[in-house]
């Protein structure tokens, strides 16, 4: 397998605000090479949910380059190429945005998932986000740095591979049950998984159906949030899942899909942190639920 992992992480929620990049090069199996650099966002603005995640300042980008100026030296090492992201909906999308603020065209590439694909080489976890993915595999990470983030998400996609028999791009399909994105001059097609939507009822969602995305991890999935929220109140973020064509569930129950973790009150919770909700979802996963469990950033990167 050759590939490139590909990481971004950005100074505010906006896609096109990416504040730092990482690449990591793979040849025949091998890990040859990580790359990172920091970039200024446009507007040079910051938000203090995305600086308590990744640590990038103002102060540490305010004499790098922005965007514009990275991408020709970017380029030729994307370009044409196979590129793997862990959240591809996420870090795709910032790629996407970005080239669009700037008016630069698309450039030519294929990509993938592996937070989709390591759905189906490890099954069971009650979270596939990358520090749970990198925990089990004994990967090293600093999570949240761009280097560090694209060269675990490489790391995990070597292992995965080889666990499912992925020799090739030919082969990868067929084994992982993923299809292989695409990015071209003039649009792009998403990586998803090859499966069956089931058939819950999402008429009565108060959502706007114009912006339903049947190729999101939420749609026509029922969605239950516990905690409270850094990035927004929690109306807002059902709001969101709405929109998308999500289901919003109120309690924990055999029909939730996923459970999004905010901040806990220990006053309520008590020393392990776990609201009445965490606690049954976990017991739901142990029986063998398909019910998943997102951190907020990670709810953050799949709207």
């Amino acid at each position: 397998m050759e590939f490139v992992t590909i990481d971004f992480e950005t100074a505010t929620s906006q896609r096109n605000s990416p504040c730092e990049i990482g690449l990591t090069f793979v040849k025949d199996g091998v890990i040859n090479d990580t790359k990172s650099w920091l970039i200024k966002p446009l507007n040079e603005r910051f938000d203090n949910f995305n600086i308590l995640i990744h640590g990038i300042r103002p102060e540490h980008v305010k004499d790098q380059p922005e965007f514009n100026e990275l991408w020709t030296e970017i380029l030729p090492l994307i370009e044409n190429k196979f590129l793997i992201a862990h959240n591809a909906g996420f870090d795709i999308s910032v790629l996407r945005r970005t080239l669009e603020t700037y008016n630069i065209p698309y450039p030519s590439l294929y990509y993938s998932c592996s937070y989709i694909f390591s759905k189906r080489v490890w099954h069971g976890l009650p979270s596939y986000d990358l520090k749970t993915l990198c925990k089990i595999n004994n990967i090293n990470l600093k999570h949240h740095r761009a280097g560090s983030d694209s060269r675990a998400t490489a790391e995990l996609a070597l292992k995965a591979f080889k666990i499912s028999g992925v020799s090739s791009i030919g082969n990868f399909t067929e084994k992982l049950n993923t299809t292989i994105g695409q990015l071209y001059e003039g649009g792009y097609k998403p990586s998803e998984t090859k499966r069956i939507y089931n058939t819950k009822d999402i008429s009565k969602n108060i959502g706007d159906s114009l912006k339903h995305k049947p190729e999101s991890i939420f749609y026509a999935k029922t969605v239950v949030f516990t905690g409270a929220l850094s990035s927004m109140v929690r109306t807002e973020a059902q709001q969101a899942i709405a929109d998308i064509g999500g289901i919003i569930g109120n309690s924990v129950n055999k029909d939730t899909d996923f459970l999004i973790i905010g901040q806990q009150d220990y006053r309520v919770v008590g020393d392990d942190g776990m609201s009445n909700k965490q606690e049954k979802a976990i017991k739901l996963i142990e029986k063998g639920s398909n019910l998943e469990i997102l951190s907020e950033d990670n709810f953050l990167k799949n709207l």
